[in-house]
């Protein structure tokens, strides 16, 4: 049974007077999940996470992505409260050093994720950028992490950060092949892809990443070729760039997609809730009736 949140409902009883009541249960329940990452860090408001959960809540977010393991309890009581959901903790894994990572902490905070169908998203630093000769220590450190992880229910994704070791989504489909866990996989980052990769390569990549893609982030955004100049809007909200991050979406719908969606606020300055509203504005009309997903032979 589909449960509804308090912004849901809003959405229904208005759609409800208007006959519209079928219609706007329908797009709640097709829309995928979209939760903020990165809101807090440029907000001019310096908002708490409880006034962060607070804002979320009556944007219309479903959830949020947290940075590094400090600060975990509070924000799972935070959003809590609103009835979001905690989607990413975002953690590093340094390859030349020993340890590879924070053991201790990570032991930490897994028993606090159990039940919440939570991923901990992994930047892979310390080796040049797609070096294959540190595959194997890579995978190797990542089973470690992974069968600590599947007991709570956690899944293991690699975030392809541009100049990290892991700088591509091809990096992060070669490192889950090689870990081979079920409860490991990588991401798709609009803006890392963008500042790394040839648009034309787009669809044929996705593809590839399908098996083992797990989370997906968007933002506004120029064309890659632009983002790749100075001048280029590289992360904006959705309703500012040239490029067209809609049809991004419709295409991963068309290839079988069907997880949550990251929108990216990295660097964004200002207010948080100004550029936030604007964005799920625009998220919004992307899945209203009258926008309906790209079919595959449209591809």
């Amino acid at each position: 049974m589909r449960h509804f949140r308090v912004a849901e409902l809003c959405v229904l009883v208005a759609a409800w007077f208007q006959g519209d009541i079928l219609d706007a249960a329908e797009t709640a329940r097709e829309r995928p999940p979209l939760f903020a990452l990165c809101h807090d860090m440029q907000d001019a408001r310096q908002r708490t996470p409880a006034q962060q959960a607070e804002m979320l809540a009556a944007l219309g977010f479903d959830g949020v992505a947290h940075l590094w393991f400090s600060g975990v309890e509070e924000r799972l009581k935070t959003i809590d409260r609103q009835g979001l959901r905690l989607f990413q903790i975002y953690e590093r894994v340094n390859l030349a050093a020993s340890p590879a990572y924070d053991k201790e902490r990570f032991a930490e905070v897994l028993p606090l994720l159990k039940g919440r169908d939570i991923q901990i998203a992994l930047l892979l630093t310390g080796g040049r950028a797609s070096d294959p000769s540190l595959d194997d220590r890579a995978a190797a450190i990542l089973r470690e992490m992974a069968d600590k992880a599947a007991g709570y229910g956690v899944s293991l994704v690699v975030y392809p950060h541009r100049a990290n070791w892991a700088e591509t989504v091809d990096d992060g489909i070669r490192v889950a092949k090689k870990v081979d866990r079920k409860n490991v996989g990588t991401m798709f980052n609009l803006c890392h892809w963008a500042i790394v990769d040839q648009e034309e390569d787009l669809q044929a990549l996705l593809t590839r990443a399908m098996p083992h893609l797990l989370c997906v982030t968007i933002n506004g955004s120029d064309s890659p070729a632009a983002v790749k100049t100075p001048e280029g809007k590289w992360i904006v909200p959705l309703d500012e760039g040239d490029y067209d991050v809609r049809r991004v979406v419709q295409l991963l719908q068309s290839l079988g997609y069907r997880g949550a969606i990251g929108l990216q606020c990295y660097g964004i300055q200002g207010d948080a809730q100004t550029h936030l509203q604007r964005s799920m504005r625009v998220w919004r009309s992307w899945h209203e009736k009258q926008n309906p997903p790209m079919q595959a032979a449209e591809r």
